[in-house]
Parts: C-alpha cells; sequence; structure tokens
C-alpha cells in the first residue's frame, strides 16, 4: 500500500469510528474500528471491527452494520468528500487478532510447561 492509500486509510478509520460509535452501535455493545485497508486504487476499504458484548452473541452486530452500509457510506461520503474524486466501496470484516493472540499465548504456555518442569528436574 502506496502512501495516498495509507493517509486515505487513517481518515476512513477515524470518520467510520466515529460514524459507527454514533448511530450505529448498540446499546451495551462497543464497536471497535481496529483497522482499514484500501486497495491501490483507492476503489474498496476493508474495514476490520471488533466488538465486545458481554454476555451477547457478537454476530447480530456485524448484521447490524452490514445492513446499514449504504446509510453508513452516505455519510462517511459528507465527511471525505472533499478528499476523494469516488467514495470507496466499504467492506466489513470481524477482526479475530484478539483470538488468534490468544491461541498463539495458549499454544505458548503449553510448549512452556514441559521446559519448567525439565528445569527443576535438572537442579535436583
Amino acid at each position: 500500500m502506496g502512501f495516498r492509500p495509507e493517509r486515505l486509510a487513517a481518515v476512513i478509520k477515524k470518520d467510520i469510528g466515529h460514524i459507527i460509535q454514533q448511530s450505529y452501535q448498540p446499546d451495551g455493545t462497543f464497536v471497535t474500528v481496529t483497522n482499514v485497508r484500501m486497495t491501490d486504487d483507492l476503489s474498496i476499504a476493508r474495514i476490520y471491527l471488533s466488538v465486545f458484548a458481554p454476555g451477547r452473541d457478537e454476530l447480530p452486530v456485524y448484521q447490524f452494520i452490514n445492513e446499514h452500509i449504504d446509510e453508513i457510506r452516505y455519510e462517511l461520503a459528507s465527511k471525505i468528500k472533499n478528499q476523494v474524486r469516488k467514495i470507496p466501496e466499504l467492506h466489513f470484516y470481524q477482526d479475530d487478532t484478539a483470538e488468534y493472540v490468544n491461541k498463539i499465548e495458549q499454544l505458548f504456555k503449553k510448549v512452556n510447561i514441559p521446559e519448567k518442569d525439565s528445569d527443576t528436574q535438572d537442579n535436583n
């Protein structure tokens, strides 16, 4: 990604985050825009969302946002219309980075447990 797509991605991340938190975040949930990736031609914005919904299923939140893509894009257009010629298509994705990190941490814990046992045996 070149300089222009990165710069536009940063602007979209800030503005989409504000739009979603103001108008499209259900009560009792917290939606965060974790990353935005632009295509080189600036026609598509891939927006990664993290949803914190204690005691609730997160899937309806993603469905709700996907049902309102056109309205979200329209609100985004009003904010960035002077910066781009064409408003990019918005594609929302679930950010599973936290889940991935937890899985890796669990694997490290499993790997470290035998090492600790062997260290105590060597010291005896």
